[in-house]
C-alpha cells in the first residue's frame, strides 16, 4: 500500500473559523463521491482560534490533483479565499496502511 497523503493548515480571519469549517465539511461531503479520496478530516485546535486543520488521504497524489480542477472544488476554493490568511502544509506524507485505509 502507498497512499498519498496531506496534513494542512488553514489560517482565517478573526471570527471566520466556523465558516470555513464549514466550507470545508462541504467539501468533505463532495469527496464521498470520489472513492480516490479515502479519507477527508477537518479538525479544530482550541488553541489556534483562527485555524483550521484538514488531513487528506487519496489513493495518489494525481486524484488529489484533479480533484482541485472540478467545477464543485473550484466553487469552494472561491467561497474560502476571501477569508483565508494563510495556508501551511505541514506535512506530505506516504500512509503505509492502519485503520481507516
Amino acid at each position: 500500500m502507498n497512499k498519498f497523503s496531506l496534513f494542512g493548515k488553514f489560517i482565517v480571519q478573526e471570527g471566520k473559523r466556523d465558516t470555513m469549517v464549514n466550507i470545508l465539511l462541504e467539501a468533505a461531503e463532495l469527496m464521498k463521491n470520489l472513492d480516490e479520496c479515502e479519507i477527508y478530516l477537518v479538525n479544530i485546535s482550541e488553541n489556534e482560534p483562527n485555524c483550521v486543520y484538514v488531513y487528506e488521504v487519496w489513493s495518489n497524489e494525481n486524484a488529489h490533483q484533479a480533484s482541485l480542477t472540478l467545477e464543485v472544488t473550484q466553487t469552494l476554493i472561491k467561497r474560502a479565499k476571501p477569508i483565508i490568511t494563510g495556508m501551511e502544509r505541514i506535512s506530505t506524507l506516504q500512509t503505509r496502511g492502519g485503520k481507516g485505509i
